[in-house]
């Protein structure tokens, strides 16, 4: 696999961890916005990646690689949190007020995971570096 295939892998991975670390980003700022009605609350977005196989390169006896994609970025189908606080200004005429459907700790815990995988590609990214600049220092001598 050649270091330029390398490269595409690991930009591909940490363009996708960005997208990642977006939505965290935007549940997390949503997390506690209410709403007077149902289908006016936040619902929480995960992007959906996906893997794309590359046989670029296979007759020159080169390895196949893989990069990532993301697909779309989807609502979580699961239940807005409904709250009873009749002195809110947004509860409905049953002095409802709906909560998105955000989990901070899973998201903190997404964005965690998010943010070591965009390091170990940026780590990958410096191996390639180095990995590089010794070959070219091998044609010095």
């Amino acid at each position: 696999m050649a270091f330029r295939s390398i490269a595409q892998i690991a930009g591909s991975a940490m363009a996708a961890e960005t997208v990642r670390l977006n939505t965290v980003a935007s549940n997390l700022a949503n997390a506690q916005s209410a709403s007077g009605t149902e289908a006016a609350a936040y619902r929480a977005r995960k992007p959906v990646f996906a893997s794309v196989f590359s046989t670029d390169g296979m007759g020159s006896g080169q390895l196949p690689g893989a990069s990532v994609q993301v697909l779309d970025v989807v609502e979580s189908t699961e239940p807005v949190r409904r709250a009873y606080e009749p002195d809110n200004p947004l509860a409905n005429a049953d002095g409802e007020v709906f909560y998105p459907n955000v989990n901070p700790v899973a998201e903190m815990t997404d964005m965690m995971a998010a943010s070591r995988a965009f390091e170990t590609n940026v780590e990958v990214l410096g191996r390639v570096k180095s990995m590089q600049q010794a070959l070219l220092r091998l044609g010095e001598g």
